[in-house]
């Protein structure tokens, strides 16, 4: 019976790409879910668990996502101050109006890994309002989800 070898990549076989992805009308958590995987490095071949193998990632039109049910009305953003009665919290529609990029950052942030490999793939994510971006030296190619 032949032997197969797994092969660990090191940085310099790692090809990072950079893609641009619309948000416009995409529903939040099905968008986040597939960055997410796409950040970590799942879609590829060497992908490793504990490396950086994925890519870059450039989210436009934050503002125009979607969410469906009564989210816009029922769902909050909680944050806690340390301090006693600290307790602060932000309707989705208020987060929407002041800062569409957290919502989407949010979201993403918490289906990677927390930790030093998280706050790593963190760096891989660019999240725009508008439909500007300063990355157009790196030509993204525009990844349809």
């Amino acid at each position: 019976m032949a032997v197969q070898k797994t092969t660990v990549p090191n940085k310099d076989q790692v090809v990072k790409k950079y893609y641009l992805v619309d948000a416009e009308g995409k529903v939040l958590g099905r968008l986040a879910a597939k960055v997410a995987g796409i950040l970590r490095g799942k879609s590829k071949p060497t992908f490793t668990p504990h490396m950086d193998t994925g890519d870059n990632i450039i989210i436009i039109n934050a503002e125009k996502i979607r969410v469906t049910g009564k989210k816009m009305s029922d769902k909050f953003y909680d944050r806690y101050s340390g301090f006693h009665s600290g307790l602060k919290s932000i309707r989705y529609s208020d987060m929407l109006a002041r800062r569409p990029e957290m919502i989407l950052e949010l979201a993403i942030n918490r289906m990677i890994p927390h930790g030093k490999l998280g706050s790593r793939l963190q760096g891989n994510l660019y999240i725009y309002a508008g439909t500007d971006h300063p990355h157009k030296a790196q030509k993204p190619e525009v990844l349809d989800i």
